[in-house]
């Protein structure tokens, strides 16, 4: 039998394909048990590819009845297989919290068995430790596909943030790739756990997507399930729960006592192994954001695990920069107010890996440029290439005040080099002669070096808990990947040695390696 220490290896290594893992958002006061959460989120790392992982990031199982074409724990793939027991992994990661390892769990899982089988073991493992070890750090779970109802809304009860994949971004993908997976299995659990929010009166909603509206109000104008369960739009003014009856939504101030899922639910989709067009996955998370009130939809860059017909060959470098662009017409679409049609048209299905969205949506509609930065309004400014949220809203407070001169810009927080193209300000244009997209275009890339930042690497590769050894590290990730430290060979074997630092992986050795074994029965 597997050795909990053998497990773990297995287990961690298993997850790291799941990029949905971020900060929290919430906040959970422990009242005298062990741990806590706070809005600023989970400690958590980057990794040299550019992903955020939990450093108790982990699978409950990788025993998997599907045979999923792109899954590394498909049942029909040669991997070791290993499963816990609930109170098994709720002692390993109280124990790695009360060693300061970790500061909350990210449990997802393969499905053993069937659907509910699975979730109700990830279900007792959660409430082991909620009510017997007290826990009350962050939690993330990952809904399993088909669940039950009864078992998600416990699960919820339990968890602060819950997930459940798209897998990929369209119903024609999945039934390729996935065919044991259903559509209706996928969208129903999410429905349930908006719906449940609602009537919490707990969504929150995209970044500042809905801003400035009543979220509930706004919920009612969409209707979340078709009758098949199966596609993501808009219907008839309705929000319907899964019976086909309007769903009733409690008056403000009216919730339940316990909190379901307080920091709201997420997604993710596979990009780069099937042909869709960067438009289609962008409209597909625009969908999901105002149909769903997702907090966060997450990207992953197909990386070649399998020989397959049906997938990218296994020498294929990951589509890391195309990832990366997705990220930015994501944060357009959530923060910026721009739609999905605005970001990508039918001429222009795909990003342009050299310049980011917003640059390549201001050179395809440059006649609405330049624009007074003294007259201009928020959502104009927002559009500005080089002007973020926050130096707009400065703008817009420090114009009351004085008329906002060129050299004040660059201390609001606008990027100069960038924006000087766009805009005018009190009449003056400070972009050179003309204005002109191929030449912005080109002195933005040169200025700025993004040609050589952003194309794909062909060496990138993904992270392991047990093998800290990267290979070649792009100039823009190392950035925010920070510093990988690698200590002893025997460090690698020891999981419980990784602490978590906010852009800084550390292993530890066999310092960290006999403390575990001293406190664990391994």
């Amino acid at each position: 039998m597997d050795t909990t220490l053998e497990k773990l290896k297995i287990l961690a290594d298993g997850a790291k394909y799941d990029v949905s893992c971020s900060t929290s958002g919430v906040e959970r006061k422990n009242n005298g048990k062990i741990g806590s959460a706070s809005a600023a989120g989970i400690c958590h790392s980057w990794s040299a590819d550019g992903r955020c992982i939990s450093l108790l990031k982990i699978l409950f199982t990788n025993k998997c009845v599907y045979d999923c074409e792109y899954c590394i724990n498909r049942r029909s793939a040669d991997v070791s297989r290993a499963s816990f027991e609930p109170k098994e992994l709720a002692r390993l990661t109280i124990e790695f919290y009360r060693r300061n390892y970790i500061e909350g769990l990210f449990l997802s899982s393969a499905v053993e068995v069937s659907p509910d089988y699975t979730a109700e073991r990830i279900m007792n493992c959660l409430k082991l430790l909620r009510e017997e070890y007290g826990f009350a750090g962050y939690i993330h779970a990952k809904v399993i596909p088909g669940v039950s109802p009864e078992i998600l809304h416990r699960i919820g009860l339990l968890a602060d943030r819950l997930s459940i994949n798209i897998e990929l971004p369209t119903k024609e993908s999945l039934g390729l790739l996935a065919p044991q997976k259903k559509p209706k299995n996928i969208f129903t659990p999410m429905t349930q756990i908006t719906q449940t929010l609602t009537e919490r009166r707990q969504l929150k909603g995209p970044g500042t997507m809905f801003k400035n509206q009543d979220i509930y109000s706004t919920a009612s104008d969409l209707r979340y399930l078709e009758p098949e369960g199966e596609n993501l739009t808009p219907g008839d003014g309705s929000l319907l729960d899964l019976t086909g009856r309007p769903l009733a939504i409690h008056k403000p101030g009216k919730r339940g006592k316990e909190k379901f899922a307080p920091a709201g639910q997420t997604t993710q989709m596979i990009i780069g192994a099937t042909p869709e067009s960067d438009r289609q996955i962008v409209k597909t998370s625009e969908s999901l954001y105002r149909n769903f009130k997702m907090k966060r939809v997450y990207f992953s860059a197909y990386i070649p695990i399998a020989d397959s017909p049906l997938l990218p060959g296994r020498f294929t470098a990951p589509p890391l920069a195309r990832e990366h662009r997705l990220y930015q017409a994501d944060w357009l679409l959530r923060f910026y107010n721009f739609t999905a049609d605005e970001i990508l048209d039918e001429k222009t299905p795909f990003l342009d890996l050299e310049l980011d969205p917003k640059i390549s949506w201001a050179l395809r509609n440059i006649e609405k440029f330049p624009i007074e930065v003294n007259k201009a309004s928020l959502e104009e400014l927002l559009r500005i290439p080089g002007v973020g949220t926050i130096s707009a809203m400065r703008i817009v407070r420090q114009r009351k005040l004085s008329a906002i001169q060129f050299d004040d810009l660059k201390k609001i927080g606008v990027v100069v080099k960038r924006a000087r193209y766009f805009i005018t300000c009190r009449g003056r244009y400070y972009g050179g002669t003309d204005i002109l997209p191929e030449q912005i275009r080109q002195e933005a890339l040169d200025s700025e070096g993004i040609r050589n930042q952003l194309l794909p690497k062909a060496d990138h590769v993904q992270i392991s808990m047990f093998n800290p050894i990267v290979s070649q590290w792009g100039a823009g990730i190392a950035q925010r990947a920070g510093t990988v430290r690698s200590f002893e060979a025997d460090a690698l074997n020891v999981a419980e040695g990784v602490r978590s630092y906010t852009g800084d992986v550390q292993n530890f050795s066999g310092a960290g390696k006999e403390r575990i074994h001293g406190g664990l029965p391994l």
